[in-house]
């Protein structure tokens, strides 16, 4: 039997604790899932495959026959979230894997299906028809009075529900396109909703509990509740009632979430099903059976699409007096989506209130997206009764400060740039941001030349994500505009995408940052992908480099694992290289990054070197650049120089590109403007490592230069989540070329005059003003006192440029002594 899995996932939130159901070390588990939920799978995955959407039928058939090339045929495939039911079954059904297909999950997908398969068996069900256009509706109310409620067949959380009251609302109403209706009498009755598993010989688990509001009321903008009951009355005809609904649906195992229309009528209450799905409940159900009731209904549920067999509590039957009961509120946002919060204050510390929550902070971004995980906020309740959980339900209702303002797209977009760089590697950026958006900065420092450009400034004394949230929070709020948040410092770029993410902007993920920041996170990656993989090791110490690099091979690449800018990266041809330049990587730092325990050691790839710049937006990627890369100082890596030219030409061209694209969607980059470095070896490119933010160097620059295409602009396009100008308006050649000083000293002047003059350089670039030390590699980092940036129609035009530019540069450097004073 194959140890393969494959499940279909799409939430962003923990429903599902994967890691827990099933041995991610000795079974092969692979996933099809959204950038939006890629963070919430376990780790150990054996591969994941991002698609748009798990409801795409072609991408999700182009993932789960990648993966299967990749693995072999699942032994199943599993889909716990109701929407999923029906993919997960048409594949079972196309590959003849076993499992519930979609004649077994009809009658409990298909709402016309039910309620014949219900009638038929004598469990009460209101009156059901189909609707395809406005005469069958007419008719249906005829014979049952209005109101009526005309629904999709197949649809969850009340989506597309409307209540029509009159022959003149009929009229009015348009029915979708292509999805088909049916129709119901409108029913004023309490809704019950019923939680449990059926075993196959009765009920197992169960819990009932009564909604407060309904389902379709917030839709329309009211708040929806839910309370487990403690009746013994009521939980015995509901009981009764359940086990008779569940047995008319299946006669075998299964998780159900039903819900009951409950009329109030002396005696015996009067029951009638409204629906019921083969799946757990959904808003907050699991989480409170996972937290007041200590059962996993997911885990049950995985369970039995896997073949495994029922967790013991899936038989537990205490319902009518468990330990506490629970409770859920859902509140919608106030606003129409998108919009932003402008208050939303935590219940947590609030005198009887909830046990836990999900509150949106002020100034998120709050996004149209469809289900209850993704409602305005999330409350959840326990206590020793019905009446007490519903009592600080209700309390919370009302103390709840929840408002929203909605985006306006007609006032100026606002980007807020967190952190800054060196006003002569960085001065450029900020011109084009300026010219595309208002520009706030959030910086630990008050800003000096930078303030041009800003329509708005915060200055934070932490860089935590949590204190970085807050600041840009605040620079979004004094705009009711769209607004975004990016940076392209490396040091920042984790804290970014986090407070990104908690403020619901678009961005790189921040799961997806690590894998790029950790360069052993991407080697390992790419190994499981198979993506034009190269040997490595993680070495803790020097003997064990020592006996890795035997394995390996040399030469060998010694690297951190976590620097930037090649800061520690030391190539050693031999053993005696590697003890002599060990020390160089272990010892290397970088302000404000951690190293991370370990270093890197790589097969050396030789061959030229290149950087490519991406743009990436709902995962396409689109390479706009590439640029070869003039190395110096070896063994160091120290990059002297850049030249963005034509390339599509190239012979490595089309390998390179499918190298790239490969390297984004195994790391997960699905938004953002990234900056490979990727290696032109023999055997074919090899990636160095994927950037998840823009080129130093000027690089960008040089694009804009060469190609036309402004990567800033396009940077801040994609924090704004609007669609990036790559519209290339030539295709020439831009080159820049550093310069440093002879050796170690301290700069005394630099006159870069006469070759700021030369013809064909568009700007000479002091990177060293008087009194400056310059260190060279491995002592200093990037110890240059000029760039000289130059255009030309080829190559060669600009080297002929940069040659007689660089010799018109005077610097006077006085050398260091040995004592480290100057001579």
């Amino acid at each position: 039997m194959s140890d393969h899995l494959i499940v279909l996932h799409r939430w962003s939130d923990s429903y599902a604790d994967y890691g827990s159901y099933v041995d991610h070390r000795t079974r092969r588990v692979s996933y099809v899932t959204t950038q939006r939920a890629v963070g919430s799978l376990p780790e150990g995955a054996a591969a994941v495959r991002l698609v748009s959407s798990t409801e795409d039928g072609k991408e999700v058939r182009a993932a789960v026959t990648s993966l299967i090339g990749e693995f072999g045929r699942p032994a199943r495939i599993v889909a716990l979230h109701e929407v999923d039911l029906d993919m997960a079954a048409e594949l079972r059904e196309e590959l003849g894997i076993p499992g519930e297909q979609l004649a077994a999950l009809a009658p409990f997908r298909d709402k016309l299906v039910m309620a014949r398969r219900l009638a038929a068996a004598g469990v009460p069900v209101p009156a059901t028809e189909a609707a395809p256009d406005h005469a069958a509706v007419r008719a249906f109310a005829t014979a049952h009075g209005w109101p009526v409620l005309v629904k999709p067949v197949r649809g969850t959380a009340s989506a597309g529900v409307t209540r029509i009251d009159s022959d003149a609302e009929l009229d009015a109403y348009a029915f979708p396109p292509d999805v088909p209706m049916l129709v119901q009498p409108y029913l004023p009755d309490e809704i019950l909703h019923v939680d449990g598993v059926a075993t196959g010989e009765g009920l197992g688990a169960w819990r009932a509990s009564r909604y407060l509001n309904t389902c379709l009321g917030f839709t329309e903008g009211a708040a929806l509740g839910s309370v487990e009951l403690d009746d013994p009355e009521l939980l015995d005809a509901i009981g009764e009632f359940t086990d008779r609904t569940t047995r008319a649906l299946s006669a075998g195992p299964w998780v159900f979430h039903l819900e009951l229309f409950c009329s109030d009528r002396p005696g015996t209450p009067a029951l009638q099903v409204l629906e019921v799905g083969a799946r757990p409940g959904g808003a907050e159900i699991p989480f409170l059976w996972r937290e007041v009731h200590g059962i996993d209904l997911m885990e049950i549920a995985f369970a039995l699409q896997t073949d495994a067999p029922l967790p013991v509590a899936a038989h537990a039957t205490a319902a009518r007096r468990p330990a506490r009961r629970g409770g859920w509120l859902l509140v919608p946002t106030p606003a129409v989506r998108p919009c932003r919060v402008t208050a939303a204050d935590s219940q947590l510390d609030a005198d009887g209130g909830p046990y836990t929550e999900r509150v949106p902070v002020v100034g998120q971004t709050l996004a149209d997206l469809p289900g209850y995980e993704h409602s305005g906020a999330r409350f959840r309740f326990r206590g020793d009764s019905t009446a007490e959980v519903q009592a600080a339900l209700e309390r919370t209702v009302a103390r709840f400060d929840f408002r929203c303002t909605p985006v306006v797209a007609t006032v100026p977009d606002r980007v807020v740039l967190v952190g800054s760089g060196g006003q002569a590697y960085r001065e450029y950026a900020f011109v084009a941001a300026a010219a595309r958006a208002e520009v706030a900065l959030v910086t630990p420092t008050e800003p000096s030349w930078q303030q041009r450009y800003l329509s708005g400034h915060r200055r934070v004394a932490s860089v935590e994500p949590a204190a970085l949230a807050a600041a840009v929070a605040a620079s979004i709020a004094e705009t009711p505009g769209r607004a975004g948040v990016f940076t392209w410092d490396e040091v920042l770029l984790e804290a970014t995408a986090e407070a990104a993410r908690r403020l619901g902007l678009p961005h790189m993920s921040p799961t997806a940052v690590r894998n790029c920041r950790d360069k052993l996170s991407t080697r390992r990656l790419l190994r499981d992908a198979d993506v034009a993989g190269i040997r490595f090791a993680h070495v803790q110490g020097q003997e064990q480099a020592l006996r890795e690099a035997e394995a390996i091979g040399y030469p060998v690449v010694v690297k951190p694992r976590a620097l930037a800018g090649s800061v520690g990266v030391v190539i050693a041809q031999d053993a005696d290289e590697l003890r002599a330049v060990y020390h160089h990587a272990s010892d290397a730092a970088y302000p404000g990054i951690n190293a991370l325990d370990g270093l890197l050691l790589e097969e050396f790839l030789d061959g030229p070197e290149v950087s490519v710049d991406s743009v990436v937006r709902d995962g396409e990627v689109r390479l706009v650049n590439v640029a070869r890369k003039r190395l110096g100082f070896a063994p160091f890596f120290e990059e002297v120089g850049h030249l963005v030219a034509p390339w599509r030409q190239e012979p490595w061209a089309d390998d390179l590109s499918r190298l790239v694209l490969d390297a984004h969607r195994v790391l997960g980059v699905d938004t953002g403007v990234t900056h490979a470095e990727v290696r032109l070896t023999v055997a074919g490119p090899r990636l160095v490592e994927l950037n998840g933010r823009l080129g130093g160097d000027f690089i960008p620059h040089l694009g804009r230069l060469a190609t036309g295409v402004d990567l800033t602009a396009a940077a801040i396009d994609l924090a704004l989540g609007a669609e990036p100008d790559l519209r290339q308006t030539r295709d020439s050649c831009a080159e820049v070329r550093f310069l440093y000083p002879p050796q170690d000293g301290v700069v005394r002047s630099l006159d870069v005059t006469e070759a700021a003059a030369v013809s064909g350089v568009a700007e000479v670039v002091r990177l060293a003003e008087p009194g400056t030390r310059l260190l060279l590699p491995p002592r200093g980092i990037v110890p240059r006192l000029a760039a000289i940036v130059v255009t030309g129609d080829t190559p060669e035009h600009c080297q002929s440029v940069l040659d007689r530019a660089s010799a018109l540069v005077r610097a006077e450097v006085e050398p260091i002594t040995e004592a480290g004073g100057t001579a």
